[in-house]
């Protein structure tokens, strides 16, 4: 009997459906951040060009979360497309003034290409490892969504009464569970935890986006203190 007749044999119908569309929904998935990430790129670029102000906490804040809505209620339309390039174009965007300012300092160049080299190692390496190993990482889930937002309210106090020891704690803590949230998205779309594309998109790229912000300021102390 043929060989690859024995696999299919072997294979159940449901398995093989199932595992392609796990890989259908990974394919997408890293296209789209791919897509995603340059855009944002290219717009923090040009909000650094033309030297934009930045919005403003309370504009960001309702800008992220408005478009995040929007992005989920038209997840599963050609529209959610739509608005996962707004949502990344204006978190781009709000990004650019945030390198501008590393940037106008000494070594400002050099800790803007240490963060982005950091952010691109951790998220390959970390990313790789789900994908090699499939391990199963959905057991930290609620410890994510606790942490997270924990740090994003200590974030906020930090900010209001300009904290700068706890602001750096938060930068650290952020560090740890973006890179924890890559490991259990990664790990979620592997499983079939996560099926759609569009929200996978969006939480590897938040993640990517808070990993990036996070070692700046931590970088950007680092050399500030030598």
């Amino acid at each position: 009997m043929n060989h690859s007749r024995v696999q299919a044999i072997a294979l159940p119908r449901g398995s093989m459906e199932s595992a392609q569309a796990t890989n259908k929904v990974i394919r997408n998935t890293y296209m789209l951040l791919s897509m995603t990430l340059l855009f944002a790129a290219a717009t923090a670029a040009t909000s650094v060009v033309l030297k934009l102000s930045h919005p403003g906490l309370i504009i960001t804040l309702i800008g992220y979360f408005g478009l995040l809505f929007a992005t989920t209620k038209l997840r599963n339309s050609g529209w959610g497309i739509v608005s996962v390039f707004a949502l990344t174009g204006f978190m781009g965007y709000t990004l650019g003034p945030i390198v501008g300012h590393y940037l106008g300092l000494p070594n400002g160049g050099q800790t803007v290409m240490m963060a982005m080299a950091g952010t691109a190692a951790i998220f390959l390496g970390l990313s790789g490892y789900a994908l090699s190993t499939k391990r199963d990482f959905s057991f930290m889930g609620g410890f994510l969504m606790v942490g997270i937002l924990l740090a994003f309210l200590a974030g906020l106090a930090a900010i209001f009464f300009e904290i700068p020891a706890l602001s750096l704690t938060i930068s650290a803590a952020f560090v740890l569970l973006m890179s924890g949230l890559i490991l259990y998205e990664t790990s979620n779309i592997i499983h079939g935890g996560e099926t759609n594309y569009v929200m996978a998109t969006v939480t590897l790229f938040v993640a990517i986006f808070n990993l990036f912000t996070s070692l700046l300021h931590l970088l950007g102390f680092a050399n500030s203190s030598d």
